[in-house]
């Protein structure tokens, strides 16, 4: 059956024990917990352990957001995995995810840096629109601690691992969840921000591992500057395709990226910080799980409440970005 709209009904998020504070990162490379908060307002992240992988993550977030929805394995036709970090090159982490939790159907991953998880969920939204699929998963899950250069003082204090999953299935027009979405993307210089080495261009070597090319490299300025750019000017777009003004939104959620840049949307948007979702003081930037974590926690807190309408964005490497305006449902 297709339907004419979809809608989230449930959400799940997971995090590891670990904790790594910016007093621990002050031991092992310059830098200062001052210099961290100042620039970031980072305090903290959260870093798997040695056994852990980006799946297991995954798959964790995954049960609790089907225990949300109250659904079972049978129940679901897609699993799409944001990632950028998945555990193996190939086969896709969402692969690795259906087996675990005994899903049919199809299962994909998705590549699109931080913005992936918005991306997951405006492929959802087509795949239960057109028919494809009744219910879908949508994961955006990271280990970004296994690549990340932690001798690199600008990179290493940004990033923490986590995952957030959430059940996307179809729905009637009364019912609608997903209203207006807008996707884009730019290749034209992907050192801006990247992982050098690994691939066909710049395949595995001892040169490329002593190099450290295997992590993530950032222009951090060049970031920034896109970055206060393109949240407003994609927000403003999902908003006119929904007819509805920034005094219309309960909530903006963004990536969790740096505290400065969601304070500059907040400030284009004439918005008070009491309608700003921010976490990243706790987790740091969990790139494609951000948003669907920061969403977990504000049902949560009762700060999502049903019928609210919440903007989602994001921005990440590619450059990519994206937004999309939800009717909250739960």
């Amino acid at each position: 059956m297709a339907w004419v709209g979809a809608k989230i009904t449930g959400l799940g998020a997971e995090v590891p024990e670990k904790v790594l504070t910016n007093a621990d990162l002050e031991k092992i490379v310059d830098t200062t917990d001052e210099w961290i908060v100042t620039r970031t307002g980072i305090r903290e992240r959260r870093i798997v352990a040695e056994d852990q992988a980006t799946s297991d993550l995954a798959i964790a977030a995954s049960r609790k957001a089907m225990a949300h929805a109250g659904v079972e394995a049978g129940d679901i036709d897609a699993v799409i995995v944001a990632t950028v970090s998945a555990d193996y090159p190939f086969p896709a982490c969402a692969c690795l995810v259906q087996s675990a939790l005994g899903i049919g159907g199809f299962a994909f991953d998705i590549s699109a840096g931080c913005t992936g998880w918005i991306y997951s969920l405006v492929m959802a939204e087509q795949l239960v629109k057109s028919g494809g699929a009744k219910r879908v998963l949508c994961i955006g899950a990271e280990c970004l601690s296994r690549i990340t250069d932690y001798t690199d003082r600008n990179t290493c204090v940004l990033f923490g691992d986590g995952a957030g999953a959430a059940i996307v299935e179809g729905a009637d027009e009364e019912d609608n969840g997903i209203l207006a979405w807008d996707l884009g993307s730019d290749g034209s210089d992907p050192s801006i921000l990247w992982q050098p080495a690994g691939g066909s261009k710049i395949p595995a070597s001892h040169a490329t591992v002593d190099a450290h090319d295997h992590s993530v490299r950032m222009r951090g300025r060049d970031v920034y500057v896109f970055a206060t750019r393109i949240m407003g000017h994609t927000c403003e777009k999902t908003l006119e395709k929904a007819g509805l003004t920034p005094d219309s939104i309960a909530l903006l959620v963004p990536h969790q990226a740096n505290e400065r840049i969601t304070q500059s949307a907040r400030e284009r948007f004439g918005m008070p910080f009491d309608r700003i979702v921010s976490n990243v003081d706790r987790y740091g930037n969990t790139s494609s799980a951000s948003i669907p974590i920061a969403l977990k926690e504000s049902l949560d807190a009762g700060r999502a409440k049903k019928d609210d309408l919440i903007l989602v964005v994001g921005f990440g490497a590619g450059l990519t970005w994206g937004s999309c305006l939800l009717r909250w449902r739960i």
